[in-house]
């Protein structure tokens, strides 16, 4: 097990935490600011009128990107699973 293969696994492990979220995080802050704006031009501050389509833009997207989400973990997972020996040693 040397530094090196353990700042890969991290690195790695971070790379995908990235790839996962950065959809979701940035769907939602393109919705939230849409209706920031709508909100600021129209005067209307209903706090149900900022969450709800937030979640359901993140519930979409979420539908939409599951399987290539799941993908990349189970490849991540597999791939951790494989080199398991190398940390062992």
């Amino acid at each position: 097990m040397t530094m090196e293969f353990l700042m890969r696994i991290g690195r790695d492990a971070l790379l995908l935490i990235l790839y996962l979220a950065g959809p979701l995080l940035g769907a939602g802050l393109l919705v939230g600011l849409v209706i920031s704006l709508f909100q600021a031009l129209t005067q209307i501050h209903e706090m149900t009128l900022s969450f709800v389509p937030k979640i359901i833009v993140v519930f979409l997207v979420l539908a939409l990107l599951g399987p290539w989400m799941l993908g990349r973990l189970l490849y991540f997972t597999s791939t951790l699973f494989i080199n398991l020996p190398n940390l062992i040693r």
